[in-house]
């Protein structure tokens, strides 16, 4: 296959590394394929100065194109950027207080410290409504338990992300918020209806949507009423007949991280990444920091593309969206890179602080 096609193949990867370093194995498959970002956990987080050092050298990986540098930056227990960044109580707060002025604030201060250490797209805010108590995967990480204000504090935390410079990504459709299971483990079962559905659950995604949310997640979740057989991830009913078509998402839909049991226990993860971009995905999360999974990746969707199982026509649907969203919020690098020279003055500062605080009444 041409270096060119594999290139592009690349470019539907969000992949991950071991350590604190960018590892010899991801910089060479970043060579091969020029990747379409990284993920950073906790594992690869030392200090600010060292997170912003590797952002600066996943961002000239690129061949063709600046990689996402991305992260999981909620608050509460879903934060991989410790102290001295700030420590940001979970979202549930925002909802408890009701208060879309605080939204904004917080947004806007995640904003400013993530894009201070050169970090460019934040899988954040989470969607699901905690409808659920028994919930074990979402609880206080919902903004809210009812769907009008999940949607409300959502888009202005959406609004706030970006207009910091830093892509958000609305999780988790159709919606992990009603699960007794966590997908990270087992498949959770989703028994609604699509009339429920569309009334509740799909109510923060079309707020989000409205506002231009640059990315949606999808959820490792059977729903049967709208698949029976498959996980949203890899159903093309919900990816692209609902997401897609009906609600008309015309961001970049980006699967959750393929290795989770929910998948990766029925589906060996280089077979469900072809089924995940099938369905209408756009790009995948591979994220244990296993470099030769990833190319396994690569190279099942290379054969795709190859044989024909996986359309021209869909590589092509998901390079524009990944090229236009990258268009978007990494055209201007320079500023990215001042903004990096001025960590110190944003990372853990006093004002932040003070918003961390103001939340944290509300727990």
């Amino acid at each position: 296959m041409p270096l060119a096609t594999r290139r592009r193949i690349g470019q539907l990867l969000i992949g991950s590394f071991p350590a604190h370093d960018l590892s010899v194995e991801l910089r060479a498959l970043a060579r091969e394929f020029d990747l379409g970002g990284i993920i950073l956990f906790s594992r690869n987080i030392e200090s600010p100065e060292q997170v912003s050092e590797v952002a600066a050298e996943a961002e000239l990986m690129g061949a063709e194109q600046p990689l996402w540098v991305s992260v999981d930056q909620e608050g509460g227990r879903v934060a991989r950027l410790k102290a001295p960044f700030t420590v940001w109580p979970p979202m549930a707060t925002l909802g408890r207080a009701g208060s879309e002025e605080l939204a904004s604030r917080f947004a806007t201060a995640l904003a400013a410290e993530l894009s201070a250490v050169g970090v460019t797209l934040d899988y954040a805010p989470v969607l699901d409504i905690h409808t659920n108590p028994k919930n074990p995967v979402i609880g206080d990480r919902a903004l809210a338990e009812s769907a009008a204000d999940v949607a409300r504090l959502g888009r202005v935390v959406v609004r706030a992300l970006q207009a910091g410079g830093l892509a958000a990504c609305g999780k988790h459709f159709p919606g992990h918020g009603d699960t007794s299971a966590d997908s990270h483990e087992e498949l959770p079962l989703v028994e609604h209806l699509p009339d429920r559905l569309r009334a509740v659950e799909f109510e923060p995604f079309r707020a989000a949507i409205a506002e231009g949310v640059a990315f949606i997640m999808t959820a490792h979740v059977l729903v049967p009423s709208l698949d029976e057989h498959r996980p949203s991830t890899l159903s093309p009913a919900v990816v692209q007949r609902l997401l897609r078509e009906e609600l008309g998402f015309d961001g970049v839909i980006l699967s959750d991280d393929l290795e989770m049991k929910a998948v990766s226990a029925r589906y060996p993860v280089p077979e469900a990444a072809v089924a995940a971009i099938k369905a209408g995905c756009d790009a995948m999360l591979i994220c244990s920091g296993n470099v030769d999974l990833q190319a396994q990746a690569l190279e099942a969707l290379v054969r795709a593309v190859e044989t024909g199982d996986l359309p021209q026509a869909r590589l092509d649907e998901a390079e524009r969206r990944l090229k236009r969203a990258k268009e978007r919020f990494l055209s201007n690098r320079s500023a990215t890179r001042d903004r990096r020279r001025a960590w110190r003055q944003v990372v853990g500062s006093d004002a932040h602080r003070a918003v961390a605080e103001e939340m944290a009444a509300f727990l």
